[in-house]
């Protein structure tokens, strides 16, 4: 790809549009590779995507697109955006023939949305080059792959969560204010407002905090309010955001009332930002490791762009690395002063950190030098670890998937990723005397591969532990139903069942009071297509399907159950159990003072 001759340091490289579009197209495909590449390989993980993706693929069974539901209950805890994305995905005719697991539809949402973040940061440093780069479309290449390759967009765009929708609505939000305050004759000024009222439609009305919270850091460390009001125009643009955003949740609170006020806005906001719920409790400081780990193995980059990017008083069309240090101490401030805690929460700030690292090619001299040494000794150190898995993958021990240190040290993936890492520590060091960029691009090279070889078998392998026995059962049960039995899932209760089998699966843990909440459930409760009925109902089913796994099934009140077994899936098994002998057994159990509690509030259940 050519570049125009080195400019002088008052102005920038020219890149022309030819330039422009090779670039993006690389970017995106890059992005494909690291995406949507084998996308819908693996089925939806439990616990919380096959959540989405049943509440997606709900809206197009029942016709209803205003309120999400699951497993016949309404679901709450997020906006309908990500919902409706999943919905598109399998609206598509024959969707059960090129989309098997139904994983491909559910994740759509979010690898669109990483590949589209990468595109928006590429063409931002297309269009405003450093004037000191001499080969500003490299630079955006490395950018968008600093932000493509973090660990934890890696693991989220491919996740069938809402955390990867706000990451790319919220980052180009942000990234349409920053162009507008460089040149506001080359961005409308609307265009950053429409987007965040589609963030807030997404995950709710954090996205306008943080974007809030970053301009004023940005006004704040610049000492000018007065450009970005005047360029940024933010009350009316706050007044389209809600237009865009308000609508949904007025209809909402109109069709569903205080059940959705109390659980949208009161749990899963309020709630979460003020006490820690479902025991997430993190030390204050948890953020500081997550930024780390999420910035592996250019941590040391990153580190080094924070420290001198409060020092920079650049001109507007030159403070992008300034705005993306207000974009990442804004998350890092709200988020670590919220009660509940989570790695997902980090995922808006990656964006800026991939622009920061990026900003460090063109930092102080001193403080490259050092860290592109600790990155290269990083590096080598990941990899070293990798090579040395024989001794720490024998520790791993989960229930789930008891085999997964015999398969995965058989499989030889882990020595692959050893060998990737290696490959791009060694690249560091043997173009020492190259530049920063080129040092970047070879490794980002070696990373991508790395993904592809290494980290994707490995997701495969853990899909073929974890879930596949979980899908197993779920056709198992479809196949020995019979007419009007009910299903459950005691012990590990795994949402996927749900969404393979289709049909309302009644979910208690493992506790005394689980299997009397169990019982008492099948005669009264009642869900959007499914009502559980007493067993002096004549239309009443004498049995019930249960799929439990062997450490719940050891428990005492389990035992002497008699049931019919009719298959064994992993760690499960499938029981057809009489609901006398049921009864029988959680009626001794309220003799002893065992009383059921599922008709108690729980802002969680499914």
């Amino acid at each position: 790809m050519a570049t125009s001759p080195r400019c002088s340091e008052d102005s920038a490289v020219e890149v022309s549009g030819r330039q422009r579009r090779w670039v993006l197209g690389l970017v995106l495909f890059c992005g494909v590779l690291l995406c949507l590449w084998r996308l819908g390989a693996t089925g939806v993980t439990d616990e919380t995507p096959p959540l989405f993706a049943a509440a997606g693929r709900g809206m197009v069974d029942s016709g209803d697109w205003l309120t999400p539901r699951v497993n016949g209950l309404p679901r709450y805890d997020k906006p309908p955006l990500i919902y409706w994305l999943m919905a598109l995905g399998y609206a598509l005719p024959g969707s059960s023939v090129w989309d098997p697991l139904g994983s491909w539809a559910a994740r759509l949402p979010s690898a669109l949305s990483s590949i589209v973040m990468m595109l928006a940061l590429a063409d931002t440093l297309l269009r405003w080059p450093r004037p000191e780069d001499p080969r500003p479309a490299w630079t955006a290449v490395a950018g968008s792959l600093s932000f493509g390759l973090s660990p934890l967009v890696l693991v989220w765009s491919r996740t069938a969560v809402s955390d990867a929708l706000l990451c790319a609505l919220l980052g180009l939000s942000l990234l349409f204010q920053w162009r507008r305050f460089a040149d506001p004759r080359r961005t409308r000024w609307w265009t950053a407002w429409v987007v965040l009222g589609l963030a807030v439609l997404a995950k709710g009305p954090v996205a306008v905090v943080l974007s809030g919270l970053t301009l004023l850091l940005f006004c704040a460390l610049r000492r000018d309010l007065r450009t970005a009001w005047g360029r940024l125009r933010p009350l009316p643009g706050l007044v389209i955001t809600a237009l865009i955003s308000l609508p949904w949740y007025a209809a909402e609170l109109l069709v569903e009332g205080q059940p959705f006020w109390d659980s949208f806005f009161g749990y899963h906001n309020l709630q979460r930002f003020t006490s820690v719920v479902n025991d997430h409790l993190q030390p204050w400081w948890f953020f500081g490791p997550v930024m780390l780990i999420a910035a592996l193995p250019f941590t040391p980059l990153l580190l080094v762009s924070i420290v001198e990017q409060p020092r920079l008083r650049p001109e507007p069309d030159q403070s992008l690395q300034q705005f993306a240090w207000c974009w990442l101490m804004a998350v890092l401030l709200l988020f670590t002063s919220a009660a509940t805690k989570l790695p997902s929460y980090w995922l808006p700030a990656t964006p800026a950190a991939a622009l920061l690292i990026t900003a460090a090619l063109h930092g102080r001299q001193g403080g490259r030098t050092i860290a592109w040494a600790a990155t290269a000794l990083l590096t080598l150190v990941l990899a070293a670890g990798f090579w040395g898995s024989a001794q720490w993958i024998p520790l791993i021990n989960d229930p789930e998937m008891p085999t997964l240190s015999v398969d995965l040290l058989a499989s030889g993936f882990v020595l692959r990723a050893g060998a990737w890492f290696t490959l791009a520590g060694l690249l560091c060091c043997l173009l020492w005397r190259r530049t920063g960029l080129v040092r970047l691009l070879t490794m980002q090279a070696s990373l991508l591969l790395f993904h592809l070889n290494a980290l994707i078998p490995i997701a495969e392998l853990g899909d073929q532990l974890r879930q596949r026995p979980v899908r197993d059962a779920a056709v198992q049960m479809e196949l020995q139903r019979q007419p009007g039995e009910p299903l459950a899932m005691v012990g590990a209760m795994k949402p996927s069942l749900h969404f393979h089998t289709g049909d309302v699966v009644l979910y208690e843990g493992r506790s005394e009071g689980a299997l009397v909440n169990l019982s008492d459930r099948l005669a009264h409760e009642r869900r959007r297509g499914w009502q559980g009925r007493p067993l002096s109902d004549d239309e009443a089913s004498p049995t019930v399907l249960v799929l439990i796994d062997g450490g719940t099934a050891r428990q005492d009140h389990w035992s002497n159950m008699q049931p019919q077994i009719l298959g064994e899936f992993g760690i499960y098994s499938l029981w057809r159990v009489d609901r006398r002998r049921l009864e029988a057994r959680a009626g001794d159990l309220r003799s002893e003072g065992v009383d059921p509690d599922w008709r108690d509030p729980r802002p969680e259940r499914f």
